[in-house]
């Protein structure tokens, strides 16, 4: 990434732990971070397995922090943010929030105005270096401090910027929420190939495989996934057979209702958790 800003992760979960190990293989040292994690027994975790400092609240680990990433469930970031705002007074870190949902003029609001926010949506595949991560960046972020978003999170996967934040909540949808989907395809693909009569650690293996290959195709090949698809069909063959049966059951229906359920949601929760009341 740009330089190694001093960063404090407010939350010490899996996100904050795949960025931690990310910053930590692109050379930033374990004294240039700490991690505020109120359970003691992850606190131990992050001391034993990177060497960071880490504090039992948030307010006591921001106070010379460059970047501050807000990696707490939506639920409690209004709290978290009104504890930090006390500490910062009139300073302007970065603040980077993974919270789902949550909008940054709420954090804006609650840490006390004037701050430059870049909401972003990792997604779990981060924890190995895979992750696919969108952000969103509100007036006060000039270029430097982009570039200081988008390396700590590039580090680990791949970014994309997003001008309009309320396509927040459909990134949310595709790929925030997205690995489970494809852990459902391969579970039911496992399950239907067992039916079938094939061993389950076979199934397992071909379908992960299979997933693997399809998804680097697709990211490498440079042609659409639609042709891509056409390219491994032939009129009347297994895999046509299979595609009529996805379409009788309305796979592309079910999909943009998943999609419009999760975004429904995510908007839901900046709704219920993102107000300026409790």
């Amino acid at each position: 990434m740009t330089g190694h800003a001093r960063i404090t992760f407010i939350g010490g979960g899996n996100m904050a732990r795949s960025l931690i190990g990310a910053r930590l293989r692109d050379g930033a040292t374990p004294d240039s971070m700490r991690v505020a994690e109120p359970d003691a027994d992850a606190r131990a975790r992050l001391v034993a397995d990177f060497g960071v400092a880490v504090f039992e609240r948030g307010a006591p680990a921001v106070a010379d922090a460059e970047l501050i990433v807000l990696a707490v469930k939506p639920q409690v970031l209004r709290e978290v943010c009104i504890d930090l705002a006390g500490t910062l007074g009139p300073r302007r870190p970065l603040i980077v929030s993974i919270a789902a949902g949550i909008r940054s003029a709420a954090i804006d609001g609650w840490l006390g105005g004037g701050f430059p926010i870049v909401r972003c949506m990792p997604n779990t595949p981060a924890l190995i270096g895979a992750g696919a991560t969108a952000l969103h960046a509100n007036a006060q972020v000039d270029a430097p401090a982009r570039a200081r978003a988008e390396g700590l999170l590039a580090s680990a996967g791949s970014t994309a910027w997003i001008d309009d934040e309320t396509l927040m909540d459909v990134v949310t949808a595709l790929s925030g929420s997205g690995p489970a989907y494809f852990f459902l395809l391969i579970e039911a693909l496992e399950d239907a190939a067992v039916a079938e009569g094939l061993a389950r650690d076979t199934a397992r293996a071909l379908a992960v495989q299979t997933a693997l290959g399809a998804a680097r195709m697709a990211s490498e090949d440079g042609e659409s996934p639609a042709r891509l698809r056409e390219r491994v069909t032939s009129p009347g063959g297994t895999t046509q057979a299979a595609l009529d049966a996805f379409a009788d059951g309305g796979l592309r229906a079910l999909v943009a209702r998943a999609i419009g359920a999760a975004t429904a949601r995510g908007r839901e929760l900046s709704e219920r958790f993102g107000s300026d009341t409790p």
